[in-house]
């Protein structure tokens, strides 16, 4: 084991979840948590001990997920990948154009993998741990099993493996993907009222719905987009009717 890498990693994608998740929580349960209350989806607030607990296993996920990415780069294993040192190598119209490749590939993984370990002979042994959040916090963003985290984790195998990918694709897609992980276990919603009924809106995933994924157990997998979801008919039939219920909320005068 590598462990000034290993040490590296962790505080590369350890950094990421406390900054964001952070200033999620600092924003909306401390500072202002009367001000914006009106737009809280659950009109309550979870327990300490729900912080605690997902603060816990979002701790255990990031020392798998360095795991997996010294294990990735250990001097055997990453003479197989296609990962490339100099952006120059390939060029920048290549560097950026993987970005959505990334996207649509992690979308579709974690739609699929999500769907696999909701099945009954699953739910209880891998995903139950992070619906414990039946009313998610920002922490809750990483909150997993172990075995769910290597599940989780197997996306960075496939981009690995895959497709020629420099190191820093990582870091930028996968701030990226905290962030929006962070908005989807807010607990508040961002998007403006009729954002759902719009073009481009339509097809988004957001805070009331996956919200509505940890209250009610069912429907709504999708990660980054609804496009899976809608076909595959998994979306549930009152996520627009809730977003335009909370999405209209007015602050108390």
């Amino acid at each position: 084991m590598n462990w000034e890498f290993y040490f590296a990693a962790f505080q590369k994608i350890s950094s990421r979840y406390f900054i964001v998740a952070l200033i999620g929580f600092l924003i909306f349960y401390v500072i202002f948590r009367r001000r914006f209350f009106f737009k809280k989806i659950q009109q309550k607030f979870p327990a300490n001990n729900d912080y605690f607990r997902e603060l816990g296993y979002s701790l255990l996920t990031m020392l798998i997920f360095s795991s997996v990415i010294v294990f990735l780069n250990s001097p055997t294993i990453v003479i197989y990948t296609t990962r490339y040192q100099s952006i120059d190598e390939y060029g920048w119209l290549y560097y950026f154009s993987v970005f959505p490749i990334l996207f649509i590939m992690h979308d579709l993984y974690f739609y699929i993998m999500h769907r696999i370990m909701h099945h009954p002979s699953l739910f209880k042994y891998i995903h139950l741990v992070h619906h414990k959040s039946t009313n998610p916090s920002p922490w809750a963003a990483y909150a997993f099993h172990p075995l769910e985290a290597i599940i989780e984790q197997g996306i960075v195998v496939i981009f690995y493996f895959t497709l020629p990918i420099h190191i820093s694709h990582l870091a930028i897609f996968f701030l990226f993907s905290i962030v929006y992980n962070v908005y989807g276990h807010l607990g508040y919603e961002l998007y403006p009222k009729g954002f759902n009924k719009t073009r481009i809106g339509r097809w988004i995933n957001t805070s009331v719905n996956h919200n509505q994924h940890h209250q009610y157990f069912k429907g709504n997998y999708g990660l980054y987009t609804l496009i899976w979801d809608r076909i595959f008919g998994t979306i549930r039939k009152d996520y627009d009717a809730q977003f335009e219920t909370i999405s209209k909320r007015q602050p108390d005068s």
